[in-house]
């Protein structure tokens, strides 16, 4: 267990950064006159590598294992980092930011998630990635708030240098062979040739990826309507980076209390309920001015889409075929990264002809119609526990 959590405490410094990078990215990019056509293309670079490549990527890393794509990973998201402290122009280098700030993230995100599936009995599988969430919840607290409280304090360009920093230890320790980390898992026929379309018609895979994609979706699309929209209220830049930790600080609330719910409720109520709650939600968000009031909503967010996650990572690990996982990882990451590379340049579109209601009520369809979806798979399907 030690090991587990030297790779999570090493995943939150990593994926602070990552969050970190899209909060600031998006505020300097609008201080800078970006409308939010601009801002989205910015959020949309972070997802481009991980669209394309996550699948390949997925089967690389189950082939030799995940200590060097970590190694790479880190090195991508300290480079990625430094580049706007260096050449703080908002033009290529702030594009080339993003690109190398996300394709590092991919890296560290299927390493990790494929690390913690294999370490330890497949009965604790949920209970590790619930572990494996909180440090998600963590870092989806850290890093916006070092980032809003940055900007404030110390700029821009040193809020950037700040973020470069946080991926230094895990590259150093991941390059010193520590912790200990599984080696590759082998299929049960290696010498049979392997399709991604046969994980795609597998019924089980195939319902968890669209569950947690629209999921995924509406994690990271609030992470780019609420800077946009907390900016067009007249909110600092510390009220928006404070208001995504909170938000993220319900995520990590409600992953305490998984141990007590894990096992009395079947997956797909709690993905009902998850999409459920969070889109209704997204529909109140634009009638919100208050502070007080957002906070609430966003508390109440992080509540509904924190719930799911650990349940939804231990399904897909679990229904994976042997030696297969970082390609069912990869798969998840592809679908979640397309949407996430096309919604913000619709939603930012949208956002700038129309204002920015109807992005949130666009979001709230999605995941209402999802829950609806969700209730009737509880009522049809049995899925295995996790």
């Amino acid at each position: 267990m030690r090991d587990l959590y030297a790779l999570i405490i090493l995943l939150v410094l990593t994926h602070s950064a990552f969050g970190g990078s899209r909060v600031v990215v998006s505020l300097y990019a609008q201080s800078g006159g970006a409308e939010a056509f601009t801002v989205g293309i910015l959020m949309a670079l972070y997802s481009l590598l991980p669209m394309l490549a996550s699948v390949r990527l997925g089967r690389w890393i189950d082939r030799i294992g995940v200590r060097v794509p970590l190694i790479i990973g880190s090195a991508l998201m300290v480079a990625g980092s430094a580049i706007p402290a260096v050449q703080p122009a908002i033009g290529l280098p702030l594009y080339l930011s993003c690109v190398l700030v996300g394709a590092g993230s991919m890296l560290v995100h299927l390493s990790v998630n494929i690390a913690v599936g294999a370490m330890g009995a497949p009965e604790q599988r949920a209970m590790r990635f619930s572990w494996l969430s909180l440090g998600f919840s963590t870092s989806g607290f850290v890093g916006p708030m070092i980032a809003g409280f940055g900007i404030d304090t110390i700029g821009y360009r040193l809020t950037f240098c700040a973020l470069a920093v946080l991926p230094v230890l895990p590259l150093a320790l991941f390059a010193s062979g520590r912790p200990a980390l599984p080696g590759p898992v082998r299929a049960h026929d290696p010498t049979r040739r392997s399709h991604t379309l046969d994980l795609l018609r597998d019924r089980t895979l195939r319902r968890v990826f669209i569950a947690s994609g629209l999921l995924s979706m509406a994690w990271d699309l609030f992470t780019f309507v609420m800077p946009i929209y907390g900016h067009s209220i007249g909110l600092s830049a510390s009220t928006i980076g404070a208001l995504l930790g909170c938000f993220a600080a319900a995520t990590f609330a409600i992953r305490l209390l998984m141990p007590l719910y894990v096992h009395r409720l079947s997956a797909w109520a709690t993905l009902a309920f998850s999409l459920g709650t969070s889109g209704a939600t997204f529909v109140l968000f634009p009638f919100v001015n208050s502070i007080v009031l957002l906070f609430v909503l966003a508390f109440v967010l992080g509540i509904g889409l924190g719930c799911a996650q650990p349940m939804v990572m231990a399904l897909l690990y679990g229904a994976s075929p042997p030696g297969r996982q970082g390609e069912a990882v990869g798969i998840r990451t592809t679908l979640i990264n397309l949407s996430q590379t096309i919604f913000p340049l619709i939603f930012g579109a949208l956002g700038t002809a129309v204002g920015i209601g109807p992005v949130f009520w666009a979001l709230a369809g999605c995941l209402l119609s999802g829950s609806v979806a969700a209730g009737r798979s509880r009522k049809r399907h049995s899925l295995p526990p996790p």
